[in-house]
């Protein structure tokens, strides 16, 4: 085997898990004990994982182990299993298709987001969380130093509050617009659908946003007291901790 001349085609090509791991069975005295088919299967499996955590590195989740598997069904939150690992399958994302997660404080709401986005990095998606205070933020200062149509291009590629202002409104119309029927959108709020009309404001340009928004969304509806009241009334009695709070 021309190993040199192989990885030097590998990294050309942007496999570097490949790379590795084929450089790494050269070295093992029993790799050559493997059928192609195995060693194949080897490189294959490492460029995948690394791939898997550039996007999760990328996505910047907030809770970055959160992952399906580790769902608290268990807690009585309205929590559907059977309709959490469908979508866990990606249908909904292979159909450029949104999930809006809503809930009070403490249910659970990002880190299950975090969890789909995990999710979303595993199936070959790219994924990207941000608040939306922040995101405003952004956009404010990329119209100031001219970074406004990158920033704007980002947001609409990447798979992935309060009463807004006439800027925000059209800010995020353009977002919606760019994204809509093209990537995925997982929005979490403690505000209800019903309610996110009033809280936008301007008629015509909440009706175009969620228009683009809620119509094609699956929607997951948290029910409960905050599970950190729960976490500190177990704390406060002596009792067993059970779970990690997830926020």
């Amino acid at each position: 085997m021309l190993t040199h001349p192989t990885l030097d085609q590998m990294h050309t090509l942007s496999l570097a898990g490949m790379a590795t791991a084929c450089r790494e069975l050269a070295e093992q005295i029993h790799g050559n004990d493997l059928s192609f088919d195995e060693r194949l299967g080897l490189m294959l499996d490492r460029e995948i994982a690394l791939r898997t955590d550039k996007r999760l590195t990328t996505a910047k989740l907030r809770f970055a182990n959160a992952s399906i598997e580790d769902i608290d069904f268990s807690t009585h939150r309205g929590l559907d299993r059977r309709n959490v690992l469908s979508l866990a399958q990606g249908a909904w994302l292979k159909a450029n298709e949104n999930l809006i997660l809503t809930g009070q404080t403490g249910t659970g709401k990002t880190w299950i987001a975090c969890a789909f986005g995990r999710q979303a990095a595993r199936l070959d998606y790219s994924v990207l969380y941000v608040r939306m205070p922040r995101l405003f933020e952004d956009l404010a200062l990329a119209r100031l130093d001219g970074r406004f149509p990158r920033l704007i291009d980002k947001l609409a590629r990447v798979q992935g509050t309060h009463t807004l202002s006439d800027r925000q409104r059209l800010d995020l119309l353009e977002i919606f617009e760019e994204r809509y029927r093209r990537k995925s959108t997982l929005i979490t709020a403690q505000i209800p659908v019903a309610a996110w009309h009033e809280m936008i404001g301007e008629t015509t340009l909440a009706d175009a946003i969620l228009d683009r928004i809620v119509n094609n969304a699956h929607r997951i509806t948290l029910e409960g007291d905050s599970m950190r009241k729960r976490k500190t009334s177990t704390l406060l009695t002596g009792g067993e901790i059970t779970e990690i709070n997830h926020s």
